[in-house]
């Protein structure tokens, strides 16, 4: 069989609530959406991009630039569904999902999610974790997770990850789960027919299915993380960096 490198798949929806048509927005010269293709591509190049839209818009912007886009149904539920919907005439092996609003992704971050099922051909599933803190836990938006020693993801939450009992308080410290993922191509296929997973519904959060039908998912903990894009606050705030970042050079 021919080995081929990780396909890096962007799932892009034009409809967001809190900033529309976010991934349009080129304030800084060029579209969201190509921002963060630019990112991926330093991670194993720009033929391993694959945008998978919702929209024919995003579609032309991304293609225009050159890279891969592919229009998928419009009734997705997430972001996975619409990969698995994008890559089930694809050959390659890992798939990584790489959110369309974080335009600054770390390329090392994606190689390291790749890496883990590379490392590991057994394994069907991989993410990735960075320290958090006492806001973080206290904050539902933030889900945690605990890893095993062999590092696998054992649980992911939105309430606070540990509870210190001798000072009745959440522990001071978590790990804050990435929306980072690498999965093989098979179980991406095979994942919607997964059991309804009663974690998932209760804390919306779909890696649960897996960990609930008893799939590992294998966790590598980095250093920091990418912001992502969700308000005008948050774009804004990247046009600054972006700005900070022109002055100096």
């Amino acid at each position: 069989r021919t080995f081929h490198s990780p396909l890096i798949c962007i799932p892009a929806r034009l409809a967001s609530t809190r900033l529309p048509r976010k991934l349009l927005l080129a304030e800084s010269g060029k579209p969201l959406i190509l921002h963060t293709c630019d990112q991926a591509a330093e991670a194993f190049g720009k033929g391993a991009v694959l945008v998978c839209a919702d929209d024919q818009c995003i579609v032309d912007v991304v293609m225009s630039e050159g890279y891969q886009a592919v229009l998928t149904g419009t009734h997705h539920q997430s972001g996975t569904d619409r990969i698995a919907e994008a890559v089930a005439s694809r050959d390659e092996d890992i798939i990584v999902n790489v959110q369309g609003d974080e335009p600054e992704i770390e390329p090392a971050h994606i190689r390291t999610v790749a890496g883990l099922l590379m490392d590991q051909p057994d394994t069907p599933m991989a993410t990735l974790a960075t320290a958090g803190d006492a806001n973080d836990q206290a904050d539902p938006n933030v889900v945690k997770l605990q890893v095993s020693a062999d590092q696998r993801a054992l649980t992911f939450t939105r309430a606070p990850m540990l509870w210190d009992r001798d000072r009745s308080a959440a522990h001071r410290h978590c790990l804050r789960h990435l929306g980072i993922y690498a999965y093989r191509r098979q179980f991406l296929l095979d994942y919607q027919s997964l059991p309804a997973s009663e974690w998932e519904q209760l804390e919306k959060l779909e890696q649960l299915r897996a960990i609930q039908a008893g799939y590992p998912i294998a966790c590598s903990v980095v250093e920091q993380a990418a912001l992502g894009i969700d308000s005008r606050a948050d774009y804004d705030a990247f046009l600054a960096r972006i700005a900070q970042a022109t002055s100096e050079m």
